[in-house]
């Protein structure tokens, strides 16, 4: 980690401009931005984190919209078109080498890398001030948006201090004490009174204090970009890229990612001191975690859709700095060598649905046929006889799997996982965390303070040197 007292000294981060400058510079191809000058503060700051993206996720999600629309995905084209700073970033947190999502967003958020589990706390009770609360202080509008609740780790690590991550009712209020400007996501029975152990009226709390509160995607569209907007869709999570996509209903109640972004970027982008915005897509970790391929894929493909929104501001915009990378690994997937790798993967374009639904859609009265029936609905793919008879055996409520950290009702996600193998040729490692260094893109102003290897904890820090915004709070 750098030394924080030298970065900041002097009151000028950019005295220690140099501290970020990649030693392959000089010799490096140009960078095509021609059209935004990197040397220039930033304005505004759009950090876009796929949690829990194995490299193999962003490959995958490359390789199925190249094969399916004969383009790539738009973070890979970054890449491709040299535009944007590059990087690998260590993980880790203060307890382990692999670290899990609170830890992960606490060491952006707070500078610092706490245990897993804590929230911007110390292993002494220390508390770390959040950077988008630091933001909030220096003038400028900070929101997070996601597709799992609004309280869970990742955001919450940007925002607010905690002991737990597991105090998501808490943070709920956290995050009105502090005024943030718009927060969207799930996590409906943190904010309705009749799911809270307490009973507090969240909602009411929020429209006290002057929010616009939106539960439908009709009404977050619908909200005017004058006031502070609640977005809350969903009792826990939203559901699955895929699930939503092939469900009318949930087109038409639930918003997408990118409309998300968008909305958020809307809300805030003629503010004069200019904003912040995390943009998170949760549920790429949820999916890693049930080995789902077809929740992880088509979940990485609406985050791609969220990064064009994040790169199509920042272009016309030129002041702002767009940050896109992942917390850590999960499951490290990939596609498998064999002769039929290429038409097995190109079977994942045919699925309708996630493991998780087609699992739910099993029952202990379950014929072979209809569990045959239900997988060749979802996944376009016959099921063998065994196959079926395996399934079936994990619903006679002796054989409950136990694997995935959201596997909630104990599906046989990995038994699963391992027949659809033999289909679309992706096989994992495993259904958690790993500690694998993963990808970081920067694009715009302060991209240029980026080297090709940081750790977590620096993201903090070149994301106030990139603004300008010194580190007093």
């Amino acid at each position: 980690m750098m030394n924080r007292r030298k970065f900041f000294r002097n009151g000028s981060l950019f005295t220690l401009g140099t501290a970020f400058i990649s030693p392959f510079q000089a010799t490096a191809a140009p960078i095509t931005t021609d059209f935004i000058d990197k040397n220039k503060k930033a304005k505004n700051i759009i950090l876009l984190v796929s949690d829990g993206m194995s490299t193999g996720t962003l490959n995958m999600a490359d390789l199925y919209l190249n094969r399916k629309n004969g383009v790539g995905s738009n973070w890979l084209q970054l890449y491709k078109d040299n535009r944007v700073s590059r990087a690998l970033m260590d993980t880790a947190s203060a307890s382990s080498i692999v670290t899990d999502s609170a830890a992960a967003s606490s060491s952006w958020g707070g500078g610092f890398r706490v245990k897993n589990g804590s929230l911007n706390v110390g292993p002494n009770g220390e508390e770390h001030l959040p950077i988008w609360q630091k933001f909030k202080k220096a003038g400028k509008m900070a929101g997070c948006v996601t597709t799992v609740p609004i309280t869970h780790a990742t955001p919450a690590g940007f925002c607010v201090n905690s002991k737990s991550r597991n105090g998501q009712a808490e943070i709920a209020e956290q995050y009105l004490e502090q005024g943030f400007d718009i927060m969207m996501g799930g996590g409906q029975k943190y904010f309705d009174a009749e799911f809270r152990k307490d009973k507090k009226d969240m909602y009411a709390a929020f429209k006290a204090k002057g929010y616009q509160v939106a539960k439908t995607r009709s009404e977050m569209m619908s909200t005017s970009n004058d006031k502070p907007v609640l977005g809350v869709f969903d009792e826990d999570a939203l559901p699955y890229s895929i699930d939503r996509n092939s469900d009318e209903k949930l087109k038409e109640n639930i918003p997408s990612l990118a409309e998300m972004a968008q909305k958020a970027i809307d809300r805030m982008k003629n503010h004069p001191n200019g904003f912040v915005l995390q943009v998170e897509a949760g549920k790429v970790d949820w999916a890693a975690h049930g080995n789902d391929i077809g929740g992880l894929i088509y979940d990485q493909v609406a985050f791609d859709e969220a990064v064009k929104v994040a790169i199509d501001f920042a272009e016309k915009d030129k002041n702002t700095l767009v940050i896109i990378t992942t917390d850590h690994g999960n499951a490290n997937p990939g596609v498998i060598y064999g002769k039929y790798a290429n038409d097995n993967f190109d079977n994942i374009q045919k699925y309708k649905h996630t493991n998780e639904w087609l699992l739910n859609n099993i029952h202990p009265t379950s014929t072979l046929s209809q569990i045959k029936e239900v997988v060749d609905f979802s996944n376009g793919s016959s099921l063998s006889d065994d196959d079926a008879k395996a399934v079936l055996s994990y619903y006679d409520g002796l054989h409950k799997e136990e694997g995935g950290l959201y596997n909630y009702k104990k599906l046989p996600f990995k038994a699963f996982a391992e027949m659809q193998q033999k289909t679309n040729s992706v096989g994992w490692i495993s259904m958690d965390h790993s500690a694998d260094y993963v990808e970081l893109a920067v694009f715009g102003p302060g991209s240029q303070f980026l080297k090709p290897f940081i750790k977590n904890t620096d993201l903090h820090y070149l994301m106030l040197q990139a603004a300008e915004v010194e580190n007093k709070f």
